[in-house]
């Protein structure tokens, strides 16, 4: 109930706002910033663990700061293209859905982690279940995330395809859980036999001991994919735009980059993600039907 309470009430704040996304320059000065976060966690707990990078965006840009996490990454997409959000934290495969569905949107910054703009997904199997490779989900259940997500849909169906031969709905079945976490658990709980999500998300569960390694293993890593990037509105007005993208270029504070799993951001451009449109291609993936 107080995800739903949490989730309605930031739908009221932004559909009260002025939007300036919606396919025509901004001419007056700007007084909220709708700036969408993650929903790869529950909502309340992502607006918790972001209140100093709202604190911050505020101060460095002088101006009200609107943090908003929808219910998963469509919704996010369609209030960025409606015009209720400024810029958002998109997951590589959401932002190329988002690029499709809009022209007046670009990518401006990427999270480092280990010192470069990538990162990596992981395949896990249940322990008990005996799920120790790819090849071993065959005729069982494999747990995805959201299914715009990259890492936690994309990456380790890929995986399955290109290294073991399994196609979902033939060779195993499939279930969309939301979030990372949720597949994660889901795996360990037995209700899924394997699962795949992000690497550095999977390891911040382990590390909290939300997951337990006896239980839940990692069976497989893909290689490197460009990170998680920030989109920006290209309709606001230019000036706020460099200042934005400068706030977060500059960032440095340690306890809003562990908010963010980053150890800060570097700049990114549309043609980084080619990779993943050509993954979705390889995929037959229908970006219309998310």
């Amino acid at each position: 109930m107080k995800k739903i309470i949490v989730f309605i009430s930031m739908m009221l704040v932004i559909a009260m706002s002025t939007t300036a996304c919606s396919g025509t320059k901004e001419t007056s000065k700007k007084e909220v910033l709708n700036v969408a976060l993650l929903p790869d966690e529950s909502p309340a707990e992502v607006i918790k663990n972001n209140e100093k990078l709202k604190e911050y965006l505020s101060e460095t840009l002088d101006m009200e700061i609107n943090l908003i996490v929808t219910t998963d990454y469509s919704s996010m997409i369609e209030g960025m293209r409606k015009g209720h959000i400024d810029i958002g934290y998109f997951g590589p495969l959401s932002y190329v859905l988002l690029k499709q569905k809009m022209e007046n949107v670009e990518p401006f910054a990427a999270k480092l982690e280990n010192g470069k703009p990538t990162y990596r997904g992981v395949v896990i199997g249940n322990v008990a279940a005996g799920v120790k490779q790819l090849s071993d989900i065959e005729g069982k259940t494999m747990a995805y995330g959201d299914v715009a997500s990259t890492s936690s849909h994309l990456i380790p169906k890929e995986l399955l395809l290109t290294k073991a031969g399994l196609k979902a709905g033939e060779d195993y079945e499939e279930q969309f859980l939301g979030a990372h976490d949720a597949v994660a658990i889901a795996v360990q709980n037995g209700n899924a036999q394997a699962g795949g999500l992000s690497k550095p998300i999977y390891e911040k569960l382990i590390e909290e001991g939300m997951i337990d390694e006896n239980k839940v293993q990692v069976i497989d890593e893909s290689d490197d994919y460009p990170n998680y990037p920030w989109a920006i509105c290209t309709d606001l007005d230019q000036d706020l735009q460099e200042k934005i993208k400068n706030a977060f270029y500059n960032l440095d504070d340690e306890e809003i980059l562990e908010s963010l799993k980053a150890e800060g951001f570097a700049k990114i451009e549309d043609s980084d993600y080619d990779i993943i449109r050509n993954m979705v291609e390889l995929l037959d993936v229908d970006l219309e039907d998310m």
